[in-house]
């Protein structure tokens, strides 16, 4: 069995991925062998091969209309996936071609789900049920600000939220709490710490972190704003390097007007490799956090130290 899942809201599309993979935990109490692939070779030797045991397979393939050589492959032999006892899932984040060929066969002939960024009433729906989720309740004039403030950008949407609930302690939201909170000093000492960073000026950027510090802010919440800031400006500077005017990423982004407004002039101040390699740092330092091996305060000096 094949399942597709793909779209812009990818924090919808992995929490869809993650009650898959649970549910077939579940289901399949002999075990089940979970693995990821970006090798076609060793995809194909997976499924092909025979359980000793009487485990069921999870082969999840990421992006694969972004890996030539994998879609090549996985074309040539789609048909005979269809038939394939083990879960195969497809699950593409990143934008593709919708006239392909291998897409309208998915399509077609397979479970298939797509995430569009969430607007209006469903956004309204989906941020009310994830207070719920938490026993908390928010009133509606503080719904609109948070939406207005954070837009359809869910990874924001959701720390935000937690943030909220930790601080209420289960006391209705208001929106004096969202003005507190979500629009908050830290957000523009934040810019002026990414403006710091791109004039390679590390001791500035530390001395902007070291005052909110000083002051208990907490550590972790300023890396999620800074891990929240260059997500932006990748999104941002891809449309850039496409020739992608202004009006088009304010509309097809999924940003906040103001993200994008800020976002947009320091975009130009790195590269687009700067960027992505600087997020990638970010990411192998919010591992090292959320697994232990690193405390949140040393975990942002080490950020702004290995800064190239």
């Amino acid at each position: 069995m094949i399942i597709f899942l793909y779209g812009k809201d990818t924090y919808r599309m992995k929490e869809k991925m993650k009650e898959i993979v649970e549910h077939y935990k579940k289901v399949h109490k002999s075990g089940l062998n979970l693995k990821y692939f970006d090798v076609f070779s060793d995809f194909e030797d997976n499924i092909k091969q025979a359980s000793m045991f009487k485990e069921k397979k999870l082969a999840i393939i990421n992006d694969l209309f972004s890996n030539s050589e994998f879609k090549e492959r996985f074309s040539e032999k789609k048909k005979d996936f269809l038939g394939s006892e083990d879960i195969i899932l497809i699950y593409q984040e990143k934008d593709f071609i919708k006239s392909d060929s291998l897409y309208k066969f998915l399509k077609k002939n397979i479970k298939s789900q797509e995430f569009e960024l969430l607007t209006g009433a469903k956004l309204r729906s989906w941020v009310k049920k994830e207070f719920e989720k938490y026993n908390s309740e928010i009133n509606p004039e503080a719904l609109d600000l948070l939406i207005e403030y954070s837009g359809n950008d869910l990874w924001r949407m959701n720390n935000e939220i937690m943030k909220l609930v930790n601080y209420k302690n289960k006391e209705i939201i208001n929106k004096k709490d969202i003005n507190l909170l979500i629009r908050s000093k830290i957000e523009t000492d934040i810019f002026k710490t990414v403006d710091a960073i791109a004039e390679r000026n590390k001791s500035k950027a530390l001395k902007l972190i070291h005052k909110h510090l000083e002051k208990g802010d907490s550590p972790l919440y300023l890396f999620s704003m800074i891990n929240y800031q260059f997500r932006n400006l990748l999104i941002v500077k891809d449309f850039i390097e496409k020739c992608r005017p202004y009006g088009v990423i304010l509309e097809k982004s999924g940003l906040h007007p103001y993200a994008v407004k800020k976002s947009y002039s320091q975009s130009y101040k790195f590269s687009f490799q700067e960027l992505k390699k600087i997020y990638q740092k970010i990411f192998e330092i919010d591992f090292q956090i959320k697994t232990g091996k690193i405390e949140p305060e040393a975990g942002l000096d080490l950020f702004i130290a290995e800064l190239g």
